[in-house]
């Protein structure tokens, strides 16, 4: 009995499949899968191959010192990222200092007046309306008692900014009703006796004043030209439930980066492409010449160093490849928003600016697959051989889906790319292997919500959401209502959750739900419906010459990306569904299982 192991080495999981070539012919013995170790196409990835080898082993009875063959696949490495459009960095010199926390602010209304520190109002003349600046080192009681006392005593208190969480506490315990906005960390960036207001909205509604250059322009008596310096704060305040400005003096400055350039070297000529013009624009002047030979971006600008990033991570992690034999061979752009810091702001404000995410394939001229062959050779002591292209391989293995035939079109949706491939009954299989897949829908979720954090960002992903609204019930996304009989954490209480299969996780934004759930099925269309169209019009002439579709990866197990590609491809009259790999596996394991196949039916000739 000679048993062969055919291992896939994915983005971001590495999967295995063992079977057995005996006198009684062949079988299929186990599977396994585990994360994929270092990026992939590196020697990194041998570590994570030998632990799957192992757990695979383990499940079939055998030792991994009685595998024959080890047979990886033929892939490239996909890496994501974000080019800015434009970044308008807003720096607050000495014009305007702005601070504002969406979640707790006190009151409602607009306060106007000048700043002054609470413990020492005494020392200020009556005669003008006042904003107080409570530091920390003043508890919420003394505060209160304060600027009870100052109103009392003849002064005009209009509002209040709180460093600490406490401008409701203050509030409440006030005659006289003012707007607080709290949370303003950097406090003591404010200076006193300077023009400032203070505007919190009403329940429910958002900041209409400080949110609107002109609004600012009449409380500051702004000319046209400091209208329109003020543009980025006003912005940055856009949308939140709280602000306040101080006007200082001077001016403010803004810096901007351009996006720069892509240039894309094709089979059908050259084109330069500015990355402002849009997801939309990029993607159809890089099919004037496809298929792609080489795509840089312009040097000093955000989508050139990107570039060159991906080149230099690439080379930095290939052993005994050069630099030179390395470049971007597909790319796929996204059209997005992303957050950027306000700097100089008081309380961590941003500004939405308008971004491009791209996910670029890198590949040498030497496959760096190669080189993990030879590692996890000499990791295992067992030969190891770099067998075939992703997509076909996944073909052979979408075959043993119950109720799969020939002619048979498969989609391979993973962490870094989109394959296609069509395997005519002839065993010829035309295929594509396109960037962009479940890796850069994480990173646009994480950059477009400003989470910073990639985890939370998956999670947000693959799986559906909820709002606490009581203690003994939430409302899922789909409008149903849970209750429960035990009461739920005080801390998710108000929060919107991510229903996780290991229980709820609070999602720590400041954009609802409703927000949230946009921006995850948006992303998500940008990328598997575009790429899914994309990959089928490489393989075919005529997308309605296709009849049925298996997906497979694990993209093809999220709860949203198979309806959403389904619903498309309907309009050419295919039917698509996910694949059920060996009757057992559903859409995992498709390329591990072509690997085995493939070794076993002495190959399959490909085009």
């Amino acid at each position: 009995m000679k048993i062969i192991a055919g291992a896939d080495i994915g983005n971001s999981t590495t999967e295995v499949c063992l079977g057995a070539i005996s006198d009684n012919g062949f079988r299929f013995l186990s599977e396994a899968m585990v994360a994929t170790t270092g990026m992939k196409g590196t020697p990194a990835n041998a570590k994570g191959v030998r632990v799957a080898l192992e757990q695979a082993a383990e499940a079939a009875g055998i030792q991994v010192q009685d595998i024959a063959v080890i047979r990886i696949n033929e892939a490239a490495p996909v890496m994501g990222d974000t080019a800015m459009e434009t970044i308008t960095e807003t720096v607050i010199t000495q014009s305007a200092m702005i601070g504002h926390n969406p979640d707790t602010p006190a009151g409602a209304g607009l306060a106007v007046g000048i700043t002054a520190g609470l413990e020492t109002l005494q020392e200020k003349p009556k005669g003008e309306a006042y904003l107080v600046l409570i530091p920390q080192s003043l508890s919420y009681e003394e505060a209160a008692e304060r600027i009870n006392e100052a109103a009392a005593s003849g002064y005009t208190i209009a509002g209040g900014i709180v460093q600490r969480d406490e401008g409701v506490l203050i509030y409440n315990r006030l005659k006289e009703k003012i707007p607080f906005v709290d949370e303003v960390k950097a406090i003591e960036k404010i200076p006193e006796g300077k023009k400032g207001a203070v505007e919190v909205a009403p329940d429910g509604q958002t900041i209409q004043t400080l949110s609107n250059p002109y609004g600012m322009a009449s409380i500051f008596h702004l000319n046209a030209d400091e209208t329109k310096s003020v543009v980025p704060i006003a912005k940055s305040l856009m949308g939140n439930r709280s602000a306040v400005v101080i006007r200082t003096g001077g001016e403010v400055r803004a810096k901007t980066i351009q996006a720069g350039a892509l240039t894309a070297v094709g089979e059908r000529g050259t084109v330069q492409i500015p990355v402002d013009a849009g997801a939309e624009a990029i993607m159809a002047r890089l099919s004037e010449v496809a298929p792609l030979i080489s795509v840089t971006g312009e040097e000093g600008t955000h989508v050139g160093a990107m570039i060159d990033g991906m080149i230099r991570s690439m080379k930095d992690v290939s052993e005994g490849i050069s630099q030179h034999s390395i470049a971007v061979k597909d790319v796929l752009a996204v059209d997005t928003t992303i957050p950027v810091s306000v700097e100089g702001a008081l309380a961590g404000e941003v500004s939405m600016e308008n971004a491009v995410g791209i996910a670029a394939m890198v590949k040498t001229d030497a496959l760096p697959m190669r080189n993990v062959a030879k590692a996890l050779s000499s990791e295992t002591g067992i030969y190891v051989e770099v067998a075939g292209v992703e997509a076909v391989m996944a073909s052979l293995g979408a075959l043993t889906t119950p109720g799969a035939g020939l002619p048979l079109v498969i989609l391979d949706m993973g962490g870094g790319s989109t394959d296609a491939a069509l395997l005519s009954p002839e065993g010829v299989v035309k295929s594509i292997h396109l960037a962009g897949a479940g890796q850069l829908a994480t990173l646009l979720i994480d950059s477009e919500l400003g989470l910073e954090n990639r985890g939370l960002a998956e999670r947000i992903k693959t799986h559906p959401l909820a709002k606490v609204e009581s203690m003994f019930h939430i409302r899922t996304e789909d409008g149903l209502v849970r209750f429960f009989e035990e009461p739920l954490p005080p801390k998710l209480y108000g929060k919107v959750i991510i229903l996780d299969e290991d229980g709820y996780l609070p999602v720590e934004s400041r954009a609802g739900m409703e927000k949230i759930i946009a921006v995850r099925r948006d992303i998500k269309k940008k990328i598997f419906v575009t790429n899914a169209v994309r990959a089928l019009r490489e393989i075919t002439e005529n997308l309605r010459e296709i009849k049925s579709i298996v997906m497979v990866g694990g993209c093809a197990l999220d709860f949203e990306i198979p309806a959403m590609i389904l619903q498309e491809l309907s309009r050419y009259g295919i039917t698509a569904g996910r694949g059920n790999i060996r009757g057992a596996c559903g859409p995992r394991n498709a390329v591990a299982t072509g690997l085995v196949m493939s070794y076993a039916d002495g190959g399959t000739r490909h085009g």
